[in-house]
C-alpha cells in the first residue's frame, strides 16, 4: 500500500478527528479512504446515468416485460435441471 501524506488546516483535522471518533473509524486513513471510495462510486455511478441518459430509448419496463424476463428465467432453469 502507498502512502500519501495531506495537510489540513486545523479544522479540517479536528473534523475528521471527530468524525474517526464518532462513527468507529479506527484510523484518519480509513476515514479519508473511505470518503475517497464513496466519491470513486459516485464518479461511476454519475458516468453511467449520463450514458444512460445518452443512450436510445428501451421497450418500457411494464408488466408484460417482467413476465417476459420471469419466463425466459423459468425456461433457462429448465433447461438447466
Amino acid at each position: 500500500m502507498s502512502t500519501m501524506n495531506i495537510s489540513l488546516p486545523d479544522a479540517l483535522k479536528s473534523f475528521v478527528d471527530e468524525q474517526v471518533s464518532q462513527r468507529g473509524y479506527g484510523t484518519s486513513s480509513e476515514y479519508v479512504r473511505e470518503l475517497i471510495r464513496k466519491d470513486r462510486d459516485r464518479l461511476q455511478l454519475r458516468s453511467l446515468l449520463l450514458a444512460g441518459a445518452a443512450s436510445n430509448r428501451a421497450a418500457p419496463a411494464d408488466a408484460d416485460y417482467f413476465a417476459g424476463l420471469r419466463d425466459r428465467v423459468r425456461k433457462a432453469a429448465r433447461a438447466k435441471a
